[in-house]
């Protein structure tokens, strides 16, 4: 076999293979020996077919066959020979006639067309300057979570036959819904309850309950939202006939210890522990991604002189930019973006693009220099996280993984990713700063990479601020695993995000499909 470098321009090469037709008859001759004991033949005992013969009869397929393993063997033999990390998976371009190679005894060419990973000498994390900021859980923060426990955890009671619903007041209320004087599906409800002001009603329907008492039977109109989640009630004006049941005024929650058994707590103090503890756990997390996001900024400011593989950028930006197109679609464009161009936009997005990449690059190289790698019993240990998301799947789930070394390969990403963050993190010079919460919580002003759109639920966003993630490392498989079946659109006035759901849906709710 004889490689010749054709071309080499930046990060791509392009070699060109010429296998002699010697050597593929010399392959042939052995893969017809190896299979002769095995062909049967009629007219002839078993494994006595003579060779000529199976190779008049076999021999274009058999030839076939190998030209099939040749190439992969001489891609990766090219490869390994000349050190080189291939970016992406190398492309082959077959040069010769197969009718020339299979019947008429000629060389066999191909070309190999690779983009390998650049070389660079990654900074040394020891190098890097780095400040975490801390914010201490002020009393102030647990009183306040204190006191919307309180209120949401109070208890309602019957006010008088005779008094009148005020906002505030929990309504209950059994109603069935007409359109154009039909009952449509779904429409109706019984004891139903409907907190005045809560807003988890499509609007209209809390403020014509204000002022009603028990016994009252009442008629309310509404015209459901224009992009209201089911289609068929979207812009309807409907009608609902409302028997007021009950009318109940909240009660004063004490801050005290039969709150927090309420709660499932011993008493106050365990309640207070319990909040700063979660509290604790959410400082620690911003301050995490903070830190993260300034080592991920120094990396690439280190690194700007890279050259990255043109195809791995381009791979990139197509996952981004089909992000962005969905949110200009659904009308969901950061605010910056709606005035945009699209040349403007594609822009602005490659560039989160290629930092994407140069920052995989280099965290990749710091990993490689460090042997980090992510265990077997750390995969397992996220298949079993990822699968207990979806109760009652959990098999299907975990099937799926196995089957899907795609999938295996978006769970491994980000582990491998926070371990180099990690080694990082331990090497260079982190100096601590005492911030407040506001702080702490506050977005970037200035960030390299953006979010493309407001509302991304299903999807994480095209160029989250804090996100830098190479294309080889993020967490976006080709395939998802078995979801929960989704909830259909609720058809009443109840809202999907309210606090406490009703314990029966009802068609004036709020489109339980609409983001939150």
């Amino acid at each position: 076999m004889n490689v010749q470098e054709k071309s080499a321009e930046g990060l791509s090469r392009t070699f060109e293979v010429v296998v002699p037709a010697a050597d593929l008859q010399s392959r042939l001759t052995a893969k017809i020996e190896e299979i002769r004991p095995q062909v049967r033949l009629k007219g002839f005992r078993p494994g006595k077919v003579p060779a000529a013969h199976i190779r008049k009869m076999f021999g274009a397929s058999i030839m076939s066959d190998i030209l099939q393993e040749i190439v992969p063997e001489a891609t990766q033999e090219t490869l390994d020979s000349r050190k080189l990390r291939p970016a992406s998976q190398p492309g082959v371009e077959v040069k010769s006639d197969a009718e020339d190679v299979l019947k008429n005894g000629k060389d066999f060419t191909f070309e190999i067309k690779v983009e390998v990973m650049p070389e660079f000498e990654a900074a040394d994390p020891k190098t890097l300057k780095l400040e975490r900021p801390v914010a201490k859980v002020a009393d102030a923060q647990v009183n306040e979570a204190l006191e919307r426990l309180a209120k949401d955890s109070r208890s309602y009671e019957d006010k008088a036959k005779t008094a009148k619903s005020a906002e505030g007041d929990v309504v209950v209320v059994d109603f069935v819904g007409k359109i154009d004087g039909e009952v449509f599906p779904g429409g109706s409800a019984t004891d139903s309850r409907v907190a005045l002001g809560d807003g988890a009603f499509i609007p209209g329907f809390e403020d014509q309950l204000i002022g009603v008492k028990a016994g009252d039977e009442v008629e309310i109109k509404v015209t459901f939202p224009k992009d209201y989640g089911a289609e068929h009630l979207a812009g309807k004006e409907a009608v609902f006939e409302t028997t007021v049941k009950a009318v109940q005024a909240p009660q004063e929650s004490k801050i005290d210890d039969s709150l927090a058994e309420r709660l499932g707590l011993s008493d106050l103090d365990a309640l207070k522990e319990a909040l700063t503890k979660r509290f604790e756990q959410e400082h620690n997390e911003a301050s995490r991604m903070k830190l993260k996001r300034q080592l991920l900024d120094q990396l690439d400011e280190a690194h700007g002189d890279i050259d990255l593989p043109a195809r791995m950028v381009e791979v990139e930006f197509e996952n981004i930019w089909r992000e962005v197109l969905a949110a200009k679609d659904a009308g969901e464009l950061e605010d910056e973006d709606k005035d945009k161009s699209e040349d403007e936009l594609k822009a602005d997005y490659r560039a989160i693009a290629e930092r994407r990449v140069r920052l995989g690059l280099v965290l990749a190289e710091i990993g490689r220099g460090a042997n980090i790698d992510v265990t077997q019993e750390e995969l397992a240990r996220a298949v079993n996280q990822e699968a207990m998301k979806y109760p009652g799947q959990e098999r299907q789930v975990v099937e799926y993984f196995q089957n899907n070394a795609g999938a295996v390969q978006a769970l491994r990403a980000p582990i491998y990713e926070e371990k180099v963050v990690d080694y990082i993190i331990e090497l260079a010079d982190v100096k601590e700063v005492s911030v407040d919460r506001e702080t702490l919580f506050a977005e970037d002003d200035e960030a390299p990479a953006k979010k493309p759109a407001k509302k991304a639920p299903a999807k994480k966003a095209a160029a989250k601020k804090a996100d830098a993630k190479p294309a080889a490392e993020k967490k976006a498989p080709a395939k998802k695993a078995p979801a929960k079946k989704e909830a259909k659109a609720a058809d009443a006035p109840k809202a999907a995000d309210a606090k406490k759901a009703p314990a029966k849906k009802a068609p004036a709710k709020k489109a339980a499909a609409k983001k939150s």
